[in-house]
């Protein structure tokens, strides 16, 4: 640190923008990995109704920053993954199932409430050496010295190699470096509850493919009061989602039953109601001069395949290994050879996913039959030929493309 910096200054080699679930990991993988850090921004409240399906990668990488076993105990297996055509196509299809064992797995990952993985995270990060939380969020950026510079709301200054903004879709690291993003508003909305059920989901996550998007329940941990738990996310148009979320509790189980055909039984409304719009957000380009973009801050899509958080923690995963690849080659960190590294990196996984989950959504929405015929194809493919959907499994839990 240098010695002629004022006490409201501090220098580090990573400054983390955003406290989020993306922003509080990659500030502990840097701090795990021997970086100077400080991590600002407030704690983010945890959205209502809100779950994420981490797939086994993340799962590992979490567990390499010894930050899993703080969440593990809050977090339901996922075995199985079960795609069920609810859309009365011309073409109607069996469900198709996936099975974890069938790629090798025990589970290809685990559901746990968001507040409870960011409480996980926030109890790993007060542990980490080399790692200051500052709860004054960035005010603003100058990119233009040798190093970054961000004035904090509170009156600080932190000057650093490089700057990881993981602060969101309407990032203000991305707004200050000049980086623009592509937004696509989806006439959708996503309803979100945790709900408990009379007959147990055994480790299932259930995704009904309906015109107006997709339906799915996903596995959670039981509780004394609710043995049997799932978090639900509905797609639906916008203004159904907020007809829905006025409704009580009571009549909004039974439309929640109906929709999923009692494959759980009786269901309850047990946790608070968010409804969210479905946006897609690309850039093209995620670095600038001392800026590394990361989680939805760099990419956001609709709550769609588990691919959100588990795209972001990729991202940090692989921005982390290339510092400390140049780190031990002796180079800047926040270099532009180092930031085109961590571009190209990330660019086909990026590309894939979002490319993914939007087809996705317009095959549903388009209620055309050469596209439900194609639809149907792949999905009855993926069912009867063990070697594609093996395939298909090993690439959502850990794709070849992300780096």
């Amino acid at each position: 640190m240098a010695n002629d910096l004022s006490a409201a200054e501090r220098a580090c080699d990573v400054l983390v923008a955003g406290s989020g679930l993306a922003g509080l990991t990659a500030a502990i993988g840097f701090a795990t990995a021997g970086f100077d850090v400080v991590c600002c921004g407030t704690s983010e409240k945890a959205p209502p109704g809100r779950t994420v399906a981490l797939l086994d990668r993340s799962v590992a990488y979490l567990e390499s920053l010894a930050i899993w076993a703080a969440i593990e105990p809050d977090a339901a297996r996922m075995r199985t993954l079960r795609i069920v055509d609810d859309t009365s196509a011309l073409f109607p299809l069996r469900p198709v199932e996936f099975q974890a064992t069938e790629i090798g797995l025990d589970a290809f990952g685990r559901n746990v409430e968001n507040e409870k993985m960011a409480e996980g995270l926030a109890k790993a990060a007060a542990r980490t050496a080399r790692l200051e939380r500052r709860s004054a969020a960035v005010a603003a950026y100058d990119f233009t010295g040798e190093r970054a510079a961000a004035r904090l709301a509170d009156g600080g200054r932190v000057l650093c190699a490089l700057v990881v903004g993981a602060d969101g879709r309407s990032s203000l690291a991305a707004r200050s470096a000049g980086l623009t993003a592509r937004v696509h508003r989806y006439p959708l909305s996503a309803l979100t509850t945790f709900l408990a059920h009379r007959l147990p989901h055994r480790d299932a996550s259930t995704e009904f493919h309906t015109r107006e998007g997709p339906f799915t329940l996903v596995p959670l941990p039981g509780t004394d009061v609710a043995p049997n738990r799932s978090s639900l996310v509905w797609v639906m148009s916008d203004s159904a989602a907020e007809r829905r979320a006025r409704r009580d509790d009571a009549a909004l189980a039974l439309e929640i039953e109906a929709q999923a055909h009692s494959l759980l039984g009786a269901m309850r409304v047990v946790g608070p109601r968010g409804v969210f719009p479905m946006v897609r957000q690309i850039l093209r380009r995620i670095t600038a001069p001392r800026l590394a973009l990361a989680g939805d801050a760099a990419h956001a899509f609709p709550p769609i395949g588990a691919q959100g958080l588990n795209l972001g923690l990729r991202d940090v995963q692989a921005l982390v290994e290339i510092a400390v690849e140049a780190r031990a080659q002796g180079r800047d960190i926040g270099s532009p050879d180092a930031l085109e590294r961590y571009e190209r990196a990330r660019a086909s996984d990026i590309l894939v996913r979002t490319g993914a989950v939007d087809g996705l959504n317009r095959a549903l929405l388009a209620g055309f039959a050469p596209i439900d015929f194609a639809r149907g194809v792949g999905l009855a493919a993926l069912g009867a030929i063990g070697p594609l959907r093996r395939f298909i499994m090993r690439e959502g839990v850990a794709p070849r493309s992300a780096w």
